[in-house]
């Protein structure tokens, strides 16, 4: 017998995203925003302007990615990935700098998914690893990130971990 979240996944569309197409722009901006207006992603609706230009302007970041899910037609996940280097490796790097799973849909294999899709597209470009960035108190985001083979990064344990640092412009 198969788990139910293994059996839930089974009948996922894992795919990436064509943002030129009106219909897989619809369904990213719709994710996105729901991303946003959730706690951990800031809380507030996605600005007007990422509305209107943000597919556009992936689809020209030289790059840029989207790897999109769906059940039965349903928009259900994406993942937003910019190709990076690792100067320590010499080889490219997959940066996943968003994340969503819809509310309804957490659970149950999504985002599993979702980074086995991205991992199939680093894999194929030559790249050493794929990074990411999460909130230290998003418990359910690190144990699935955990779960699909992620771990905190540090060079030297004597040192500490990495941290992600911003400063806005």
């Amino acid at each position: 017998m198969v788990p139910n979240n293994q059996a839930a996944a089974a009948d996922l569309e894992i795919r990436i995203a064509d943002l030129a197409d009106p219909s897989d722009r619809r369904d990213f901006l719709a994710l996105l925003d729901e991303y946003a207006r959730d706690p951990f992603g800031g809380g507030e609706a996605l600005p007007e302007v990422c509305h209107r230009e943000l597919p556009e302007k992936l689809v020209e970041f030289p790059g840029a990615f989207t790897v999109l899910a769906y059940r039965d037609g349903k928009p259900l996940g994406l993942t937003n990935c910019f190709m990076g280097f690792s100067t320590f490796v010499c080889k490219p790097l997959v940066n996943i700098h968003d994340v969503v799973v819809s509310e309804a849909a957490r659970g149950v294999g999504v985002c599993t998914a979702m980074m086995d899709k991205v991992a199939e597209v680093a894999r194929e470009r030559g790249c050493c690893k794929i990074t990411l960035e999460v909130l230290e108190k998003n418990h359910p985001a690190r144990a699935a990130y955990r779960k699909c083979g992620f771990k905190p990064y540090a060079l030297d344990e004597e040192f500490g971990q990495a941290e992600f640092w911003q400063r806005y412009l």
